[in-house]
C-alpha cells in the first residue's frame, strides 16, 4: 500500500539535506513543511540552544480513529560526519554514496519510513491509532535533543524508536548505559636531557594506569574503551600533563559503575606511585533500558511483522539511542531496525527493499 517510488524519492531528498549534529535547522524546517502539508499542527522547541545546535525537535500528534493509547514513533534527524554534500548512488537495488560521505540512513531511513506511512494514512483516510510523531536533533554524541526536550508535549507512554541497523524486523529490547571518563594527569616538567629525574612524566603515569586496566570486551553486557590519550611536548621536556578520555557501557548498572570505578582506581594508584596528581570526572551520559521479550509492545511488532511476512527477532543493543533517555522519563521504548548497514562509515548502505519493508511496518503498526 505504500508508494515505493515516493518513499525512495523522499529518502533521497532527505539525505541530501545537510544535517550533521548541531546543524539540523534545514532538516527540521523541511520536516515542519512536510508535516504541515499533511495537515498536522506541528510543535518545535528550543532544545538546540542547550548544546549549541541551530536545530530543534519536531513533534506532531496523529489523532487516532482506532481505540488505544498513543504510541510514540521516533527517529532522529542529525547525522555524523562526513555528512555534508551527500550524493546518493543506487546500484542493484542498494543505496550508497560516492564514497566521500556517509549515506545518512542513520537515521533518515527511519524518518522517511514514518513520513511515508503518515502520507498513506492521510491520502487514503485509513483507520489508525493515535501516535506522537517525534523527530529529534542531537542524537549522535549524546542524545542531547531528547535530553533537552519538554516531555509534557508527548501523550504516549510507549515508544518505537526507528534507529537500529540490520534487516527490518529486528527489535532491540534493551540497551546499555554509558559513563564518560575525563581524566587529567599532572606530573612535573623538567629538562629530559639534563635532569629527567627531577620530572614526573604524566605520560608514564597514564601508561602505568592504563596497563593495569581491563579494557574493551569485559563480558557479554559490558564494554569499555579509551578514545583519547593526549600529551604533546618536545622530546627534551618531561611531559607535565596528559589527558585521557574514555567510556564504559553496560546493560547492567552495577557492572557499569564497577568498571568505571576500576579504571579510576588504576589511574589513582599509578599517579600515587609516581607522585603525579589526578583530576578525574565520571559522568553518566545515559542509563540502560530493558523490556521483556514477551512485553505487549514487542508482541505488537512481532504481530505486524507476521502480517507482512517479515521475519522478526529480538536482540540486545550495544549502543545508546533516544530510547535510553525516554526510559528516564517513564516511557517504555523498543528500538527497531530500518535496514541500514555499516552506519557511521562512508561504506554505509541501505537496500531499497528494506526501506520499503520499514515503511510498510510503520504503516501496519499505525493501522492495526
Amino acid at each position: 500500500m505504500i508508494n515505493e517510488k515516493r518513499l525512495l524519492d523522499t529518502f533521497l531528498e532527505y539525505v541530501q539535506i545537510d544535517s550533521e549534529t548541531k546543524n539540523e535547522k534545514a532538516m527540521g524546517e523541511r520536516l515542519v513543511q512536510d508535516l504541515k502539508a499533511l495537515g498536522f499542527e506541528v510543535q518545535t522547541d528550543r532544545a538546540g540552544e542547550a548544546f549549541g545546535s541551530n536545530g530543534f525537535n519536531v513533534h506532531a500528534f496523529l489523532e487516532g480513529t482506532i481505540p488505544g493509547d498513543p504510541t510514540i514513533f521516533c527517529a532522529h534527524m542529525d547525522t555524523v560526519a562526513p555528512g555534508n554534500g551527500i550524493r546518493p548512488v543506487i546500484k542493484d537495488g542498494i543505496i550508497g554514496t560516492d564514497g566521500s560521505t556517509i549515506l545518512a540512513g542513520d537515521d533518515k531511513s527511519g524518518i522517511a519510513a514514518i513520513m511515508e506511512a503518515l502520507t498513506v494514512i492521510k491520502e487514503k483516510d485509513l483507520p489508525h491509532r493515535s501516535a506522537d510523531i517525534l523527530f529529534t536533533i542531537g542524537e549522535e554524541g549524546g542524545m542531547n535533543g531528547a535530553k533537552n526536550m519538554d516531555y509534557s508535549m508527548l501523550k504516549g507512554k510507549e515508544a518505537m524508536v526507528f534507529d537500529a541497523g540490520g534487516d527490518t524486523g529486528k527489535v532491540l529490547t534493551c540497551g546499555p548505559g554509558q559513563i564518560k571518563i575525563n581524566a587529567t594527569i599532572t606530573g612535573r616538567s623538567s629538562h629530559a636531557g639534563l635532569a629527567p629525574e627531577a620530572g614526573i612524566s604524566a605520560i608514564q603515569a597514564a601508561a602505568k594506569g592504563i596497563a593495569k586496566m581491563n579494557l574493551l570486551r569485559i563480558d557479554e553486557e559490558t564494554t569499555c574503551n579509551i578514545g583519547t590519550l593526549r600529551s604533546e611536548y618536545a622530546t627534551n621536556i618531561v611531559p607535565e600533563k596528559a589527558v585521557l578520555v574514555a567510556e564504559v557501557r553496560s546493560r547492567d548498572l552495577d557492572k557499569l559503575n564497577a568498571q568505571a570505578a576500576h579504571m579510576k582506581q588504576c589511574l589513582e594508584e599509578a599517579c600515587q606511585e609516581l607522585g603525579a596528581s589526578l583530576d578525574i570526572d565520571l559522568s553518566t551520559n545515559y542509563v540502560s533500558f530493558r523490556v521483556d521479550n514477551d512485553d505487549e509492545l514487542v508482541k505488537r511488532v512481532f504481530a505486524a511483522c507476521g502480517r507482512l511476512g517479515i521475519p522478526a527477532s529480538t536482540e540486545k543493543g550495544g549502543g545508546g539511542s533516544d530510547a535510553n533517555v525516554m526510559a528516564l522519563h517513564g516511557i517504555k521504548p523498543v528500538v527497531l531496525s530500518t535496514g541500514m548497514t555499516k552506519v557511521h562509515t562512508t561504506e554505509e548502505t541501505l537496500k531499497v527493499e528494506e526501506l520499503n519493508k520499514c515503511a510498510a511496518l510503520v504503516l501496519d503498526l499505525l493501522t492495526n
